[in-house]
């Protein structure tokens, strides 16, 4: 799973995009805020795809 389908499943579940900075697209939902790597097609490992599952309580698998 790259880091442009985790934003998508995101903003599905109504995570907005706050900012990008550098490699890193910022999500946000009320006042929290989460990292997505976004490195082209590569596919993040599974301890970001799990920690950001984590943080924002979206399954992503």
């Amino acid at each position: 799973m790259n880091g442009n389908e985790v934003i998508r499943k995101l903003q599905a579940a109504g995570w907005r995009l706050d900012r990008i900075n550098g490699s890193h697209h910022l999500m946000m939902k009320g006042n929290k805020i989460v990292p997505v790597p976004v490195h082209g097609k590569h596919d993040l490992g599974p301890g970001w795809v799990a920690s950001i599952a984590r943080q924002t309580g979206v399954p992503l698998k």
